[in-house]
């Protein structure tokens, strides 16, 4: 024990270890990532994005500091250059530059003296928010410590050897570099001799990847003869990312380099071949839009033709029809599928072993299939009666595992979508009623709750670790938006609580989690089932054609599937499944989404940033594009629309246009709420008018949509001042949500109708209706939305008259602190403003003796509306601060307030819409 107490053996398992050439080129990297005394990104990063990828370098160099031996400076450029930024050449010529200046002792100690800058606490103890600074108790600061403790120790001798080390360290890369140039690449020279690799776009990466050599073929490979491949390139058309052609030259080399080896050819076992409509499958999942529907399909379709026998084609034929939102190609597609294989295939028995005479989960499988596209189509009922069936079907063959997932699909459709009764739908409605010993029939709230209970249960049973994390999620999610009533609640004594539970929430939510280190007890996770290992030829061969003519061997390892790979460089394939991390990215954006409800900003973007920064090359496009949208609005409400508009136009090129995108929605939200600050109120109605073609005329479809249509709508009403109209379309949305058990929502809209009857003159009436807002906002925990409720009621208390001013004082200092720490600009400047009212509406109030109690909270409000361009608010802020400065006699603060009210005015009465550069697209 004492030995190790000698040694300073710290928290992070770091010791006082000697300093090698490695150890101070790894510092080297630090002080790049965290240089002294920054308050933005360092040069030469171009984003965040960039800076933390080198972050989580240097980190996984540390973690390897302690190994037995340590890499040379060639490995250690060539796994810098594994991360692929456009920032690595510099890194690699300053790091080179900078270890090579050192070439006497005094080097060395200016270079520790220099990381000392590196961890010192700034003066003060301030740090500012974009300030760069590395924590000295973190596990990069506890490393710089141990360097520079261990250099400390160092004797004259001792210092001099190290500068020794280092020269030797340095000299190494000339000679490993002229090794790496002899190696034996020539017949990939020979076989791409002449061709543009500029011209091969992404659009053949289907074709690409069954051009490859193999030597081991067993029988039933022969039945893919070579004539597929070949026929593939000569009738389907390609084209590159820029629309041209591929090059035919290309192709044509390959085919005769391949035909001039007896020991090459384009035979693939079956299982590749699988395992590669299964990497497709994968990736149209996750983006559809960069799968053409046409050629894609004609690819498809050749490969039927070759090889009938290979029923996946029509499956990923159903996926692609699915996915590009064509119904009779879907439907096709997915009758030809189980009409010829139905369940033989095993999409929930894949296993190894010869297929049984009598195949079980053939028919229940093709029902589950179809509910879900139905779902996917928007047609509920239609999609419930399926599944409904697939139940049935299930407990007859006695499919355990099609059951478990049939079950969590009801309690998916009836989460997502609006149902609001399923009497003679849901046949296991009776069942539950005779289980739960009730005479009245449930309502859908209870079903979903005890058929998520079940779901869950089953998946338990089951070990199907996957689906046990999809039933928390969901279950997260139902305890977001319902409260949780007890079935059996009838007595005076009985507790009813009639309010939801944060905790309950977060409690699922990490139970979610356990999926990462337990998703291979999945009974559905055989080794390789996903093609991981068949395809990775598929892999190597796109590095082999983004990199130039194969520099070194080491970089066909690098192309990474996740962030998972930037710690092991040079390890086998990620061992985390793709649907295990989409599982996983979805509870950090639910975790984003309830505290969206609860109202906690910070904890949105820092969610929404750890999905987009450590899932994003895993996840869908739809989720990813959620997550951008969450950071979008951030960027909207606390700085404003142009930093807002100049993010949405970044996220518009990563993202393919899709009709109902999150991305378009947006878009027109945006302009929407900044056409309303403006006062285009034409451009506003236009808007809503084309949200309404987004929307869907079936009922219980895109319920979201609808209420986003219909609360802009009656804000566009409202601004006109057609309060009778506006109110007409908040109460028929008041029903709608109420109908369809929509209660978050039901307090978005009381409120609405509270402002409506505000600003119409009908104070009393509008009373109610911010009373019923608090009374929802209290039940669902929404503390944000109740503060602007209260906000609300205090502006009604004011209206009342001076006689309020206190009591309305009073409840605003009660919410004060959640609005400015966790409300947007707009929301803050209405405090402001509100907070200066009742002080001028207060008898007691002398403004001669404190003025600025007043001219403060609405300085700040005029600065942060003019931010938002909201003229109405901004012209009303700066009039109250005219007649304060005209009361206290200083006529210039009075002219220039006056005319920025003028100002303010003007552009309210008369927009410039044709100078406008946002709404020009619209």
């Amino acid at each position: 024990m004492s030995r190790i107490a000698a040694a300073g053996v710290s928290k992070d398992g770091f010791a006082v270890f000697d300093l090698t050439p490695h150890k101070v080129a790894v510092c080297q990297l630090i002080q790049l990532f965290a240089p002294p005394s920054q308050q933005t990104v360092p040069f030469p990063f171009e984003s965040i994005s960039q800076h933390n990828r080198l972050g989580l370098f240097i980190f996984s160099l540390t973690r390897a500091c302690n190994d037995f031996v340590e890499p040379p400076l060639v490995d250690l450029v060539n796994q810098l250059n594994a991360v692929k930024d456009s920032v690595n050449g510099w890194l690699h010529e300053h790091l080179m530059s900078s270890l090579s200046e050192i070439s006497s002792p005094d080097d060395l100690f200016n270079f520790f003296e220099k990381l000392r800058g590196v961890i010192a606490t700034p003066d003060g103890g301030h740090l500012e928010d974009d300030q760069i600074f590395l924590d000295p108790n973190s596990h990069l600061g506890v490393f710089l410590r141990c360097c520079i403790l261990s250099f400390n120790q160092l004797t004259f001798e001792g210092v001099c050897h190290l500068l020794s080390n280092i020269s030797t360290y340095c000299n190494s890369v000339e000679s490993s570099y002229e090794l790496q140039e002899d190696l034996d690449e020539s017949g990939f020279h020979e076989l791409l001799e002449g061709v543009e690799l500029a011209e091969i776009g992404e659009g053949a990466t289907s074709v690409l990847a069954s051009i490859v050599f193999c030597t081991n073929c067993s029988d039933t490979s022969r039945k893919l003869s070579a004539r597929f491949y070949i026929q593939v390139l000569d009738d389907c058309e390609f084209k590159s990312t820029d629309g041209n052609p591929l090059s035919r030259k290309f192709v044509s080399s390959v085919i005769n380099n391949s035909r001039g080896d007896d020991h090459q050819g384009f035979l693939r076992t079956r299982w590749q071949v699988e395992g590669y409509l299964n990497m497709q499958a994968d990736i149209l999942e996750r983006d559809a839009g960069c799968f053409p529907l046409n050629s894609f399909n004609a690819v498809l379709n050749k490969l039927h033709q070759l090889a009938p026998d290979l029923h996946r084609v029509d499956y990923l034929q159903y996926l692609n029809g699915l996915f590009h939102n064509d119904y009779l190609v879907a439907m096709d597609n997915l009758h030809s599928y189980f009409d010829y294989s139905a369940g033989n295939e095993g999409i929930f028995n894949r296993s190894s072993v010869s297929p049984p005479d009598i195949y079980v989960g053939r028919y229940e499988t093709a029902l589950l299939c179809l509910g879900t596209m139905h779902c996917y189509f928007g047609h509920p009922k239609k999609a419930l009666e399926a599944l409904t069936e697939a139940v049935r079907f299930s407990q007859l063959s006695n499919d355990d595992a099609c059951l478990a997932y049939t079950l969590a699909a009801i309690c998916n459709l009836l989460s997502d979508v609006g149902i609001s009764s399923t009497a003679g739908i849901l046949g296991s409605q009776d069942s539950l009623e005779t289980s739960m010993s009730l005479g009245a029939p449930l309502t859908t709230q209870q079903q979903l709750l005890v058929l998520l209970h079940r779901s869950l249960k089953r998946a338990d049973s089951l070990k199907l670790v996957s689906l046990m994390a999809f039933n928390r999620l969901a279950s997260a999610k139902f305890d977001l938006k319902h409260v949780r009533r007890s079935l059996l609640c009838f007595g005076p004594k009985s507790s009813a609580t009639l309010r939801t539970c944060p905790v309950t929430v977060c409690k699922e939510l990490r139970l979610c989690s356990h999926v990462l280190s337990e998703f291979g007890n999945d009974g559905l996770s055989q080794p390789n089932d996903d093609g991981a290992f068949s395809t990775s030829w598929i892999k190597n061969l796109a590095a082999a054609s983004s990199s130039s003519w194969f520099e070194n061997k080491r970089k066909l390892r690098s192309s990474t599937v996740n962030d998972f790979d930037l710690f092991h460089f040079d390890a086998q394939p990620n061992p985390i499944p793709g649907s295990v991390l989409q599982l996983a990215g979805s509870s950090y954006l639910l975790r984003a989404t309830s505290w969206e409800l609860y109202g906690s900003a910070p904890l949105v973007r820092l969610n929404a940033l750890v999905y987009t920064t450590c899932f994003a090359n895993g996840s869908s496009s739809t989720d990813l594009s959620l997550a951008y949208v969450k950071l979008i609005q951030h960027l909207a409400v606390f700085k404003g629309y142009r930093e807002a508009f100049a993010a949405l136009k970044l996220a518009e090129k990563k993202f393919s246009p899709v009709s109902k995108s999150r991305i378009q929605l947006l878009k027109l939200q945006l302009l929407h709420e900044r056409a309303l600050h403006t006062g285009q109120l034409r451009v506003a109605q236009q808007i809503c008018e084309e949200i309404g073609v987004l929307v869907s005329s079936t009922s219980g479809v895109d319920m979201n949509l609808k209420t986003e249509e219909n609360l802009r709508l009656a804000r566009t009403l409202l601004a006109e001042k057609q309060y009778s109209k506006a109110a007409a379309v908040a109460h028929s949305l008041f029903c709608m949500c109420y109908k369809f058990n929509m209660q978050v929502e039901n307090a978005t809209v009381l409120l609405l109708l509270a402002e409506i009857h505000t600003k119409s003159g009908n104070t009393v009436l509008a009373l109610r209706y911010v009373l019923a807002s608090l009374s929802f906002c209290h039940s669902f925990n929404l503390d944000l939305l109740k503060a602007s409720a209260t906000l609300t009621l205090v502006e009604l208390w004011l209206s009342l008259g001076s006689n309020h001013a206190k009591r309305a004082l009073s409840l605003l200092h009660g919410v004060l602190p959640m609005i400015l720490g966790h409300g947007g600009l707009q929301l803050r400047a209405r405090a402001n403003i509100t907070l200066a009212k009742c002080h001028l509406s207060d008898p007691t109030y002398l403004m001669s003796e404190d003025p600025h109690i007043v001219l403060d909270p609405l300085n700040q409000a005029a600065e942060e509306l003019q931010i938002l361009e909201y003229h109405e608010m901004a012209a009303e802020a700066f009039y109250l601060i005219a007649l304060i400065y005209n009361q206290l006699g200083q006529v210039e603060e009075r002219e220039e307030a006056a005319f920025s009210f003028k100002k303010h005015i003007t552009a309210l009465e008369n927009p410039q819409v044709e100078l406008d550069p946002f709404l020009s697209e619209v």
